[in-house]
């Protein structure tokens, strides 16, 4: 499994020493829209950082915190960027989302846990800010912080609340670039999409010089779909790895997670959120009755979008030069939510609740099958 710096507590320590996992492009499944960065992760975009707690522990813990970083953990954290949300199906909670919406400003991390913590990491953040960068005249950072959620029980025991502050201390400390850890870890240790075992997903695409040479990259915490829905490379797989006891209905949720150094205004922003939806739906998902399925975008570009002057000089992409972004949205979504099932893990966790891992050499033949399948 690939990882970023990652803070961990003493009962992940098993999990560290999983052989290293191949992603979706190593099984050659093939991907349509643009070029992956270096990282084919978020952290492509320079200046974000990713951080995973992992907390699995005993038969019933099977959870974490995971901190996007849209500037890093150092004192440029402090700086907001552009940002904007969107709301494919509303039964989920993204705290500041508000706050994004009326000032088009996104505040420090993006932080994603499971459902019954988000109080717990946005009361964290707030005495983070706090503890960092005392007030002034009343005044800090991360006030009305993001943080999303999707449910992790029953593999979970999500009622035993096993999220704490220092948890989501050490994923923002424990934040870095480079490559970033898939699948059972972070927020998404205890997720499962399209009933395989999933989690935490990420992936990039970088445009090309004469398309401005803009790089997007997407994280995602996969816990949706139904087995049936599940598409990859385009192809029905689901409908050819039947479940044994398949669900009847999509009680999970997906967040996603938009990054760019294109120079965007916060409506721009927003559009970019909207077009993760038809990456999402690329991988079969119909956003279902009860999934909760929120994305939020944002722009590193334009530093000064923070700041109080009068008149603060900014750049924007012009609308018209848009349509590559919407590209490499689309298709780094659903590279991002296909790794993170290529990622997951058969795991047993609350009350003996068992997910299969996806089979590679099973999905390997179907797509070999459909002649879609690169370099086998």
């Amino acid at each position: 499994m690939r990882w970023s710096v990652l803070a961990l507590s003493l009962a992940v320590l098993a999990v560290e020493t999983m052989a290293a996992e191949p992603r979706a492009r190593d099984l050659g499944i093939p991907f349509s829209f643009g070029t992956p960065g270096k990282w084919n992760a978020i952290t492509d975009v320079p200046g974000v950082a990713v951080g995973h707690v992992t907390l699995i522990e005993g038969e019933g813990v099977r959870t974490g915190v995971t901190a996007v970083m849209p500037r890093g953990n150092g004192d440029e954290a402090r700086r907001p960027c552009f940002g904007g949300m969107f709301s494919l199906n509303g039964d989920g909670e993204m705290t500041g989302s508000h706050r994004t919406e009326e000032f088009g400003l996104l505040d420090g991390p993006v932080m994603l846990t499971n459902t019954n913590s988000v109080g717990v990491v946005r009361d964290a953040l707030s005495r983070y800010a706090a503890r960092r960068w005392p007030p002034k005249r009343l005044w800090t950072v991360w006030s009305i912080p993001v943080v999303a959620e999707t449910w992790d029980g029953p593999m979970n025991d999500i009622y035993g609340f096993h999220v704490r502050a220092e948890h989501a201390f050490q994923a923002i400390d424990g934040a870095a670039s480079g490559p970033v850890a898939e699948g059972s870890v972070g927020g998404g240790t205890g997720m499962d999409a399209y009933e395989f075992k999933a989690g935490i997903g990420t992936a990039s695409r970088v445009l090309a010089k004469e398309q401005g040479g803009y790089t997007v990259g997407v994280l995602v915490q996969a816990n949706h779909g139904l087995r049936h829905q599940l598409l990859i490379a385009g192809i029905p797989v689901g409908l050819e790895l039947p479940a044994e006891k398949p669900r009847t209905e999509d009680s999970g949720s997906i967040i996603i997670v938009v990054a760019t150094d294109a120079p965007l205004l916060p409506h721009q922003t927003k559009r970019l959120a909207r077009r993760a939806s038809l990456g999402l739906a690329r991988t079969g998902s119909v956003s279902g009755n009860t999934s909760g399925d929120l994305f939020v975008a944002f722009s590193t570009a334009n530093p000064r979008a923070g700041d109080s002057d009068a008149v603060v000089p900014l750049e924007m992409l012009a609308n018209d030069r848009m349509g590559p972004l919407f590209e490499a949205v689309v298709g780094a979504t659903e590279e991002a939510i296909v790794n993170a099932l290529v990622a997951g893990r058969t795991m047993t966790g609350h009350v003996g609740t068992r997910v299969v891992g996806l089979p590679h050499d099973k999905v390997q033949a179907i797509l070999k099958r459909h002649a879609v399948l690169q370099g086998r």
